[in-house]
């Protein structure tokens, strides 16, 4: 569990995108609990029913597929940041195109719309934000976290050919990333998960469970953000340019 706040400590921040649901909700929950601030960014408003402790004032509306309003997030953050410290990026947000009823967009049936802004909100985004916010990790001697994905190393059933490359390209990245942000004090690293108990999941997920995963489950969403937190605390103060995967041995 983490710990609690410390009050003769600064307070700590986070910067996590896709805040919303599964994986980001959990992260939000385990950050908030150790006494984090947490901002966060969406497509959406900010939620009037929110479960942790923030306002509005802890959270960036964005379109991380348009790489001015990105722009213009990320100049938004510096503004909000007290001190000009931040301790976490967690480049969490992507999007996973599907055909009619959930069907699986292939590299034949991709467009090139689809492929564009798919690479724009799960690559593009990601590195925006790092380099945009690289002074205020630099003050913090902070750490970076990309979420990429199983799909991005193996064709997955469901998972579409835009939305797998777009992960394997975001694995790549976080070794350039950790080998360039490194030098000034900030780790970057990357968690793959595998299947993850969210409200994303597609039908005949069971079957890869049954099949594919050594530990006959599902993993859950707090089981990955507790990996999270760990990449961005003294615990990992000698991990750069890891890809840690989370998928109950799926990968073996």
């Amino acid at each position: 569990m983490p710990t609690t706040h410390n009050a003769n400590q600064p307070r700590r921040t986070l910067l996590l995108t896709g805040a919303s649901r599964g994986i980001g909700h959990a992260t939000v929950i385990r950050f908030s609990s150790a006494g984090w601030r947490v901002i966060t960014c969406s497509r959406h408003p900010f939620p009037e029913q929110c479960p942790w402790d923030a306002g509005p004032e802890d959270h960036i509306q964005v379109d991380l597929s348009d790489l001015d309003d990105t722009e213009r997030a990320i100049q938004e953050i510096r503004s909000r940041l007290e001190g000009g410290e931040l301790h976490a990026l967690v480049n969490n947000a992507a999007i996973s195109p599907k055909g009619d009823g959930g069907k699986r967009l292939g590299t034949i049936e991709t467009d090139t719309d689809t492929w564009s802004k798919v690479f724009r909100v799960n690559f593009m985004a990601p590195v925006m934000l790092a380099r945009g916010l690289l002074e205020e990790l630099k003050t913090a001697k902070g750490s970076v976290v990309n979420v990429t994905s199983i799909a991005g190393s193996r064709v997955h059933p469901f998972a579409g050919a835009a939305y797998a490359t777009s992960k394997a390209a975001l694995a790549s990245l976080t070794r350039e990333m950790a080998y360039d942000f490194g030098r000034v004090g900030v780790r970057v690293n990357a968690i793959a998960p595998g299947e993850i108990d969210t409200s994303i999941l597609s039908p005949g997920t069971d079957k890869i469970v049954e099949q594919q995963i050594p530990m006959q489950r599902l993993g859950t969403p707090d089981e990955v953000a507790r990996i999270i937190y760990v990449l961005c605390t003294e615990t990992s103060s000698y991990v750069n340019g890891a890809e840690i995967h989370i998928n109950g041995g799926q990968h073996v």
